[in-house]
Protein backbone atom coordinates (compact mmCIF):
# COMPACT_ATOMS: atom_id res chain seq x y z
CA UNK A 1 0.00 0.00 0.00
CA UNK A 2 0.57 3.87 -0.58
CA UNK A 3 1.36 4.54 3.13
CA UNK A 4 0.83 7.95 4.03
CA UNK A 5 2.25 9.21 7.62
CA UNK A 6 -0.13 12.22 8.95
CA UNK A 7 -3.12 12.39 10.98
CA UNK A 8 -5.97 12.78 8.61
CA UNK A 9 -9.98 13.55 9.22
CA UNK A 10 -12.14 14.90 6.77
CA UNK A 11 -9.90 14.95 3.82
CA UNK A 12 -10.10 16.31 0.58
CA UNK A 13 -8.14 16.42 -2.43
CA UNK A 14 -7.07 18.43 -5.82
CA UNK A 15 -6.54 17.01 -8.83
CA UNK A 16 -4.95 17.91 -11.93
CA UNK A 17 -4.46 15.93 -15.10
CA UNK A 18 -2.40 16.63 -18.08
CA UNK A 19 -2.21 14.97 -21.41
CA UNK A 20 2.13 14.54 -22.49
CA UNK A 21 2.35 14.23 -26.14
CA UNK A 22 1.09 14.87 -29.26
CA UNK A 23 -0.81 12.87 -32.17
CA UNK A 24 -2.05 9.66 -31.63
CA UNK A 25 -0.28 8.43 -28.80
CA UNK A 26 -0.16 9.95 -25.44
CA UNK A 27 0.76 10.04 -21.84
CA UNK A 28 -2.25 11.19 -18.90
CA UNK A 29 -0.45 12.23 -16.15
CA UNK A 30 -2.57 12.30 -13.16
CA UNK A 31 -1.78 14.40 -9.78
CA UNK A 32 -3.56 14.60 -6.22
CA UNK A 33 -2.42 16.43 -3.37
CA UNK A 34 -4.46 15.06 0.05
CA UNK A 35 -5.39 17.76 2.66
CA UNK A 36 -5.30 15.62 5.59
CA UNK A 37 -6.09 16.68 8.99
CA UNK A 38 -6.49 14.75 12.30
CA UNK A 39 -7.68 11.24 11.61
CA UNK A 40 -4.81 8.37 11.90
CA UNK A 41 -4.63 7.16 7.87
CA UNK A 42 -1.51 4.84 8.21
CA UNK A 43 -1.79 2.07 6.04
CA UNK A 44 -3.82 3.52 2.86
CA UNK A 45 -3.61 3.32 -0.74
CA UNK A 46 -4.52 6.41 -2.91
CA UNK A 47 -5.90 5.75 -6.71
CA UNK A 48 -8.21 7.85 -8.85
CA UNK A 49 -10.95 6.32 -10.82
CA UNK A 50 -11.83 8.03 -14.35
CA UNK A 51 -14.07 6.96 -17.36
CA UNK A 52 -12.23 7.37 -20.72
CA UNK A 53 -14.57 8.02 -23.24
CA UNK A 54 -15.33 6.15 -26.50
CA UNK A 55 -12.16 8.46 -28.71
CA UNK A 56 -9.39 7.28 -26.20
CA UNK A 57 -8.41 3.99 -24.89
CA UNK A 58 -5.51 2.00 -22.65
CA UNK A 59 -4.11 -0.98 -24.91
CA UNK A 60 -4.21 -3.79 -22.26
CA UNK A 61 -0.95 -5.29 -23.81
CA UNK A 62 1.11 -2.21 -23.30
CA UNK A 63 -0.17 -1.79 -20.27
CA UNK A 64 0.61 -5.36 -18.58
CA UNK A 65 4.35 -5.51 -20.12
CA UNK A 66 4.54 -1.75 -17.87
CA UNK A 67 3.18 -3.29 -14.64
CA UNK A 68 5.63 -6.14 -15.20
CA UNK A 69 8.27 -3.74 -15.02
CA UNK A 70 6.60 -1.61 -11.90
CA UNK A 71 6.25 1.41 -14.20
CA UNK A 72 2.61 2.00 -13.46
CA UNK A 73 -0.37 -0.06 -11.71
CA UNK A 74 -4.27 0.38 -13.43
CA UNK A 75 -7.30 -2.15 -13.43
CA UNK A 76 -9.26 -1.78 -16.79
CA UNK A 77 -13.10 -2.27 -16.74
CA UNK A 78 -13.63 -4.02 -19.16
CA UNK A 79 -10.18 -6.15 -19.32
CA UNK A 80 -10.89 -7.02 -22.94
CA UNK A 81 -10.43 -4.55 -25.47
CA UNK A 82 -10.71 -4.03 -29.16
CA UNK A 83 -7.96 -1.91 -29.95
CA UNK A 84 -9.24 -1.32 -33.68
CA UNK A 85 -12.57 -0.27 -33.08
CA UNK A 86 -13.13 3.05 -34.48
CA UNK A 87 -14.47 5.83 -31.82
CA UNK A 88 -18.09 5.42 -33.50
CA UNK A 89 -18.03 1.43 -32.79
CA UNK A 90 -15.83 1.91 -29.09
CA UNK A 91 -17.59 2.21 -25.53
CA UNK A 92 -16.36 3.61 -22.58
CA UNK A 93 -13.56 2.43 -20.34
CA UNK A 94 -12.94 2.34 -17.08
CA UNK A 95 -9.62 2.97 -15.17
CA UNK A 96 -8.48 2.74 -11.38
CA UNK A 97 -5.23 4.17 -11.46
CA UNK A 98 -3.02 3.02 -8.86
CA UNK A 99 -1.13 6.71 -7.41
CA UNK A 100 2.58 6.30 -5.80
CA UNK A 101 4.36 8.82 -3.75
CA UNK A 102 5.74 12.38 -5.39
CA UNK A 103 9.41 12.81 -3.74
CA UNK A 104 8.81 16.05 -4.32
CA UNK A 105 5.74 16.87 -2.14
CA UNK A 106 4.56 15.06 1.33
CA UNK A 107 1.02 14.76 0.58
CA UNK A 108 1.24 14.71 -3.36
CA UNK A 109 0.88 11.53 -5.60
CA UNK A 110 1.15 10.98 -9.03
CA UNK A 111 0.40 8.57 -12.01
CA UNK A 112 1.23 8.34 -15.46
CA UNK A 113 -1.09 6.00 -18.01
CA UNK A 114 -0.54 5.52 -21.36
CA UNK A 115 -3.62 6.35 -23.60
CA UNK A 116 -4.09 6.02 -27.43
CA UNK A 117 -7.03 8.07 -29.65
CA UNK A 118 -8.98 6.21 -31.96
CA UNK A 119 -9.92 6.89 -35.54
CA UNK A 120 -12.62 8.73 -35.70
CA UNK A 121 -15.58 9.75 -38.60
CA UNK A 122 -14.27 12.15 -41.56
CA UNK A 123 -14.88 15.85 -40.51
CA UNK A 124 -16.46 18.55 -42.74
CA UNK A 125 -14.52 21.05 -41.79
CA UNK A 126 -12.39 20.82 -38.75
CA UNK A 127 -9.45 18.33 -39.43
CA UNK A 128 -9.38 17.23 -35.69
CA UNK A 129 -11.47 15.41 -33.49
CA UNK A 130 -12.37 16.66 -29.76
CA UNK A 131 -11.90 14.10 -26.96
CA UNK A 132 -13.18 15.26 -23.34
CA UNK A 133 -11.82 13.59 -20.51
CA UNK A 134 -14.13 14.18 -17.34
CA UNK A 135 -11.76 15.23 -13.72
CA UNK A 136 -11.18 11.65 -11.97
CA UNK A 137 -12.54 10.68 -8.95
CA UNK A 138 -10.34 10.46 -5.99
CA UNK A 139 -10.18 6.81 -4.16
CA UNK A 140 -8.81 5.86 -0.21
CA UNK A 141 -8.61 2.38 0.68
CA UNK A 142 -7.32 1.64 4.18
CA UNK A 143 -6.74 -2.01 4.43
CA UNK A 144 -5.77 -1.92 8.25
CA UNK A 145 -7.60 0.65 9.43
CA UNK A 146 -11.40 1.49 9.75
CA UNK A 147 -11.78 5.30 8.77
CA UNK A 148 -14.80 7.40 10.36
CA UNK A 149 -18.03 7.35 7.97
CA UNK A 150 -18.56 10.95 8.92
CA UNK A 151 -15.67 11.77 6.72
CA UNK A 152 -15.43 8.57 4.23
CA UNK A 153 -17.82 8.08 1.66
CA UNK A 154 -17.89 4.08 1.06
CA UNK A 155 -17.26 3.78 -3.15
CA UNK A 156 -18.50 0.77 -5.35
CA UNK A 157 -15.07 -0.32 -6.06
CA UNK A 158 -14.01 -3.86 -6.11
CA UNK A 159 -10.00 -4.41 -6.58
CA UNK A 160 -7.06 -4.65 -4.67
CA UNK A 161 -5.78 -2.28 -2.22
CA UNK A 162 -1.98 -2.89 -3.61
CA UNK A 163 -0.01 -5.35 -5.22
CA UNK A 164 0.43 -7.23 -2.58
CA UNK A 165 -2.37 -8.96 -2.47
CA UNK A 166 -5.58 -10.18 -4.71
CA UNK A 167 -8.58 -9.53 -2.01
CA UNK A 168 -10.22 -6.43 -2.61
CA UNK A 169 -10.75 -4.30 0.15
CA UNK A 170 -13.20 -1.29 0.66
CA UNK A 171 -12.40 1.89 -1.40
CA UNK A 172 -13.84 5.19 0.19
CA UNK A 173 -14.46 8.21 -2.02
CA UNK A 174 -12.96 11.68 -0.94
CA UNK A 175 -14.35 15.20 -1.68
CA UNK A 176 -12.00 16.42 -4.11
CA UNK A 177 -11.42 19.90 -6.18
CA UNK A 178 -10.24 19.38 -9.56
CA UNK A 179 -7.59 22.11 -10.75
CA UNK A 180 -9.82 22.05 -14.64
CA UNK A 181 -13.13 20.29 -14.77
CA UNK A 182 -11.87 18.65 -18.13
CA UNK A 183 -8.99 18.05 -20.39
CA UNK A 184 -9.23 17.70 -24.10
CA UNK A 185 -7.53 15.39 -26.57
CA UNK A 186 -7.40 17.06 -29.76
CA UNK A 187 -7.54 13.51 -32.64
CA UNK A 188 -6.44 14.13 -35.65
CA UNK A 189 -9.23 13.18 -38.13
CA UNK A 190 -9.50 13.54 -42.35
CA UNK A 191 -12.03 15.55 -44.08
CA UNK A 192 -15.12 14.09 -46.31
CA UNK A 193 -13.99 16.35 -49.22
CA UNK A 194 -11.19 14.77 -49.44
CA UNK A 195 -13.02 11.02 -49.49
CA UNK A 196 -12.73 11.08 -53.17
CA UNK A 197 -9.44 11.37 -53.55
CA UNK A 198 -7.82 9.20 -50.71
CA UNK A 199 -10.02 6.48 -52.74
CA UNK A 200 -7.88 6.80 -56.12
CA UNK A 201 -4.48 7.03 -54.40
CA UNK A 202 -5.31 3.90 -52.62
CA UNK A 203 -6.06 1.94 -55.02
CA UNK A 204 -3.51 3.06 -57.40
CA UNK A 205 -1.23 2.03 -54.70
CA UNK A 206 -2.91 -1.42 -53.55
CA UNK A 207 -2.82 -2.34 -57.95
CA UNK A 208 0.54 -0.93 -57.78
CA UNK A 209 1.77 -2.97 -55.18
CA UNK A 210 -0.11 -6.27 -56.52
CA UNK A 211 1.41 -5.98 -59.90
CA UNK A 212 5.36 -5.70 -58.23
CA UNK A 213 4.57 -9.24 -56.11
CA UNK A 214 2.96 -10.69 -59.41
CA UNK A 215 6.03 -9.76 -61.33
CA UNK A 216 9.03 -10.74 -58.71
CA UNK A 217 6.42 -14.03 -57.98
CA UNK A 218 6.48 -14.41 -61.75
CA UNK A 219 10.64 -14.04 -62.19
CA UNK A 220 11.90 -15.67 -59.11
CA UNK A 221 9.16 -18.18 -57.82
CA UNK A 222 9.58 -21.72 -58.31
CA UNK A 223 7.08 -23.80 -60.39
CA UNK A 224 6.95 -27.40 -60.54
Amino acid sequence: CVVLDVQAACPDATVTQELLKEGFHRDLLVKVELSLVGEDAGGCAVAVRTRLPPGIYVDPYELESLQQHNLTKAVLIPDVIDVEAPEYLATDLLVLLYMEPDPWCSHCFRATLPVHGRYHRPAEERGEALVVLKSPEVLVCCCDNRLSTMCWKPAEVEAPCSGRTNSPCQWYSVTHKPAYEESILRVPVGLRQHTSFVCVVTLLATVLCSSLILAALCKYGCFS
